[in-house]
């Protein structure tokens, strides 16, 4: 019992850090973003794996600031976004290069580890390693 009652703490403490950090559950600028490596995850707030994305593409969004562009969409919320990305499982993360060229596609939990190395298999330095793209 206790294991469930902190299970379910856990999820509504991420639910509340995803939801107080800003994200937007429909983007506000166009997808992909212009001239800017994208990574576009395509999941819903209710989702236990969108859930467990959560923290991970708010602090690549935070590290990767100005180098590319990490977003967030609800498709839950924003079913046409969905359809427009051809999801038929969430999560789906969708990689973009520089001229809005898709260029990987993910369904399914991706942890850190893997997203860093696709962003740098498109060109775009890792946070800290001093060569900025």
């Amino acid at each position: 019992m206790k294991t469930i009652v902190r299970f379910a703490l856990l999820l509504a403490a991420l639910v509340v850090l995803h939801t107080s950090a800003g994200w937007a559950s429909s983007p506000s600028a166009p997808v992909p973003v212009l001239d800017t490596v994208t990574m576009v995850d395509l999941g819903a707030t209710a989702c236990i794996p969108c859930k467990m994305m959560a923290p991970i593409l708010e602090e690549l969004a935070a590290e990767y600031r100005g180098k590319a562009a990490i977003i967030f969409i609800d498709v839950w919320k924003n079913p046409d976004e969905g359809k427009k990305f051809k999801v038929s499982m969430i999560p789906t993360q969708i990689f973009f290069d520089r001229s809005g060229n898709e260029v990987y596609r993910h369904s399914g939990f991706l942890d850190k580890k893997a997203i860093v190395a696709q962003l740098a298999q498109m060109g775009v330095a890792q946070p800290g390693s001093g060569s900025g793209k």
